[in-house]
């Protein structure tokens, strides 16, 4: 069986991706319609995406076994990382290429047109992506006061680089102002500079460091409910759960759960603004079914869309929550997924 590398699983993610938007273009007009039960066969995701609903898609009853529904998703996993988005007021477009592609030196990748007025712009890191999408979607709340501390949800993101000066010149010659570098206690230096659309990263100068960040992407998350937040990404999602450390240019102890290059840090913030619409992560996986089973089994998850495809390609996702309603993205694509391997009898 032919096995694709992480950098060409990304780049089908890419490719499909690309295709729902022409099949956005082309569906419009079947949103909301219903099937002769009158339950809608079409729904769109948070990004602006026309997918179908088929009951189909789900697995049966008595179809998995108890220690398939009660597994983490981890075993599903495609991708040595997770690829994070985050959503910005359209009229920030080209603030933000400029921030993300010149003054922190992201690669950039193709873009994806996903409507008439919604874009994704692609930028890689490591064997993943940070992705920026124009225009704040739904029913998602936006509200980054107070900063990196000022309440829950994804409130920043963290890039590694190795040389100091070099990311000071990147930010000059793309006109902006310098960070302001701090010496840390673990030999580190750090400064907080926000984008375009005022969401904070964290640029950490740490020696042997990947340069553009191609280590990976650190990800900030504010918790109302350490513990509980805690069980979702251990249990649920399985992450590995790695001693706790205290990130002093946060000014908090924070709890760490990592896939391969992407570590989530879980904390708890001092202010109460609520921000589940700014930020969200994706993760590659090789069965998005057997993700919205393990799911319902589990009970109390959060269902931001429910579990679709689209049609004609192997592409099929469902998008849940955190406790504090982080998108969570899960997408199935291509040779790897469950649809293509019982095409070739695997």
């Amino acid at each position: 069986m032919i096995r694709m590398g992480e950098y060409d699983m990304g780049r089908m993610t890419t490719i499909l991706l690309a295709a729902a938007a022409m099949a956005v273009s082309g569906c419009a007009s079947a949103q909301g319609a219903g099937a002769a039960g009158g339950q809608p066969t079409t729904v769109r995701t948070p990004e602006g995406a026309l997918m179908q609903v088929d009951a189909d898609l789900a697995y049966k009853p008595g179809e998995l076994t108890q220690q398939q529904l009660t597994s983490s998703t981890r075993e599903l996993f495609a991708q040595n990382s997770m690829n994070v988005f985050r959503r910005f007021p359209r009229d920030k477009t080209a603030d933000m290429i400029e921030f993300y592609t010149e003054a922190l030196a992201l690669r950039s990748l193709n873009p994806i047109q996903l409507t008439s007025t919604q874009q994704m712009i692609l930028t890689g890191v490591g064997s993943g992506q940070i992705k920026l999408s124009a225009g704040q979607q739904g029913d998602r709340l936006y509200n980054l006061e107070g900063g990196p501390t000022g309440g829950t949800g994804i409130r920043f993101f963290q890039l590694t680089y190795p040389d100091r000066q070099v990311v000071l010149d990147r930010f000059a010659a793309a006109g902006l102002p310098a960070p302001e570098f701090r010496a840390q206690p673990d030999g580190t230096q750090a400064a907080f500079a926000n984008d375009p659309g005022g969401f904070p990263v964290l640029v950490v100068i740490k020696p042997g460091a990947k340069d553009r960040s191609d280590d990976g992407v650190g990800v900030g998350i504010g918790v109302s409910d350490l513990a509980k937040s805690r069980a979702f990404y251990r249990e649920f999602v399985g992450l590995d759960e790695l001693p706790p450390i205290e990130n002093a240019a946060l000014g908090r102890t924070v709890y760490p759960y990592r896939n391969g290059e992407t570590t989530l840090y879980l904390y708890e913030p001092g202010g109460s603004a609520q921000d589940n619409g700014s930020a969200g992560i994706q993760y590659v996986v090789r069965d998005a079914p057997m993700v919205d089973a393990k799911a319902k089994h589990r009970g109390g998850i959060g269902v931001q869309t429910p579990l679709n495809k689209l049609g004609g390609f192997d592409l099929i996702t469902v998008w849940l929550s955190d406790p504090d309603g982080v998108t969570h993205y899960f997408a199935q694509v291509g040779p790897n997924s469950r649809t293509a391997q019982a095409r070739r009898g695997n």
